[in-house]
């Protein structure tokens, strides 16, 4: 094993070391470190785009971000990652395009579907949040958080019964979450016989 690659391994050891010991601090210092040695590893630069964005960092955490996905132009995940803080950053046509940019590289990625939804009704823009939070809810049939966001768009769309048919949907799996969106909403969802 080369020097180099000791040195890095040590680095990555001790930032690692430094994250279970709760020192958040030395480990952004270990990975400044990293990135001064090897200013394209994308480990490092992941790694500490989340800690600036647990630390209010949000540009910093934004830059390292837009670097990795250069670096990774292909990496759904690194999109979504990148999508989710620029929706922190309420800048939602880019984070739009980012997480439409992460379900191109991978259709199955439900939680970059989920935040294409939630962008989209930033954006006022139901009729395609219903297809991505659709999208969302076919991937994660279980989870109640699209469900409850679809319910939500159909609301805004004036589809009360779209919206009655989801809460109904949720009693079944989700009772909170369906009593949540009867009172939020103000319909009624009765359990249908047989």
């Amino acid at each position: 094993m080369s020097p180099s690659r000791v040195d890095y391994l040590w680095l990555k050891w001790r930032a690692i070391a430094c994250l279970v010991l709760g020192r958040e601090g030395a480990a952004r210092g270990l990975y400044d470190e990293m990135l001064g040695r090897w200013p394209d590893d994308t480990y490092a630069l992941a790694s500490r785009a989340h800690l600036r964005t647990q630390a209010g960092q949000v540009e910093a955490a934004l830059a390292d971000s837009q670097r990795l996905v250069a670096l990774k132009p292909d990496d759904a995940r690194a999109w979504f990652n990148h999508g989710y803080m620029l929706e922190a950053a309420e800048r939602w046509e880019e984070a739009l395009a980012a997480f439409q940019r992460s379900t191109a590289l991978s259709p199955e990625l439900d939680r970059a579907w989920y935040g294409q939804g939630l962008v989209l009704i930033r954006l006022k823009r139901f009729d395609e949040a219903v297809l991505a939070l659709k999208r969302n809810t076919e991937l994660q049939p279980m989870s109640p958080h699209g469900w409850y966001q679809l319910a939500r768009v159909h609301v805004d769309r004036e589809a009360p019964d779209e919206a009655v048919a989801i809460i109904r949907h949720l009693k079944g799996f989700e009772p909170k979450v369906a009593a949540q969106l009867e009172r939020e909403t103000g319909l009624l969802a009765r359990q249908s016989a047989g």
